[in-house]
């Protein structure tokens, strides 16, 4: 009995989801340490510090509560490979219920050119698949019964190409980048015997920026922004304003338009470690049925030649 009322909250949700496809664009998964996770959105997203191997995952769970809720994981991986050019993998899986998942590999390659005395501007490509996957075996829409809706009738496995593109505009204390990581729209659910059911997966685009303003010498104010449009839906916003404490520790709040309050937090363990945690409070009508969202990131950055090292290295703020 437990695992069908499981089956049937979830099913609620696929519902939910599957008629917002139908009047909406699906939108893309939403992080809140967005500035600690740029090489998922944006392709150009680049650092500029050769010789050092650049890593970071980040796993977001949403909706905590409500059965068969999102779960987001992500990872990176990008280095100089010169004064020009810069590397990279990323990875995205975003799962519903065990029911949708959805996985993207992307390869990515940016070039990065001088406009300044301190600041750069780099262009960037992302390559790749994204494999989507549906399992609705066992699947109850209504107790007792198999459903009879079409949309979940049959299981679904699908790959598709995509490629996305980007631009990064970036110093030592401040960026501003505009993306879009998936060029090609898809559908991942076509109609049958005149159901429609329809899961369109349009352009989305992200405009995002940060500053670092010196308080003092150990108290730094670091406001950010990303908003992200696709047609059909409405604007997503998000605004963020961190305090960093020594260079180490930094803490601040974030609001997300029309959706969720957050609380921010990261460390920096080591000169190459920083791990953090956010917490978002539901502020729309979901919020009744969920106990908010939690995520989790960590950042790695890899010496590879050993002439770095030590803490005089100067921090990576984004």
């Amino acid at each position: 009995m437990k695992n069908l009322n499981i089956y049937h909250r979830i099913a609620v949700l696929l519902s939910l989801t599957f008629l917002s496809w139908q009047s909406f664009s699906q939108q893309d998964p939403q992080f809140t340490q967005y500035m600690y996770n740029m090489s998922i959105i944006n392709p150009a997203y680049a650092t500029a510090e050769e010789g050092i191997l650049n890593l970071g995952g980040l796993y977001r769970t949403q909706w905590v509560g409500v059965d068969g809720a999102p779960k987001t994981a992500s990872f990176f991986a990008h280095t100089p490979v010169n004064d020009k050019i810069e590397l990279g993998i990323s990875f995205t899986n975003d799962n519903i219920g065990d029911v949708v998942d959805e996985n993207n590999i992307f390869a990515d390659f940016a070039y990065v050119l001088p406009v300044g005395v301190e600041s750069k501007i780099s262009f960037g490509v992302k390559g790749g698949f994204t494999f989507y996957n549906t399992n609705f075996d066992g699947f109850m829409l209504q107790s007792g019964d198999r459903s009879t809706d079409m949309a979940f009738n049959e299981n679904i496995t699908r790959t598709f190409p995509n490629l996305g593109i980007g631009t990064f505009f970036f110093a030592e204390n401040y960026y501003l980048g505009l993306s879009a990581p998936n060029l090609l729209s898809t559908k991942h659910i076509e109609s049958e015997n005149g159901i429609k059911a329809t899961g369109v997966q349009n352009v989305h685009y992200f405009f995002t920026g940060g500053y670092v303003f010196d308080i003092n010498e150990n108290l730094k104010f670091k406001p950010a922004f990303m908003g992200k449009a696709v047609k059909g839906a409405p604007l997503a916003l998000d605004i963020t304003a961190n305090i960093l404490i020594n260079e180490k520790l930094e803490a601040g709040l974030g609001y997300r338009l029309d959706d969720a309050i957050s609380a921010l937090v990261n460390f920096r363990v080591t000169p190459d470690l920083r791990i953090g945690y956010a917490y978002d409070y539901t502020t729309s009508n979901l919020g009744d049925f969920n106990s908010g969202s939690h995520e989790i990131f960590i950042l790695f950055d890899v010496d590879l030649f050993g002439f770095k090292g030590g803490y005089d290295r100067s921090p990576r703020f984004f």
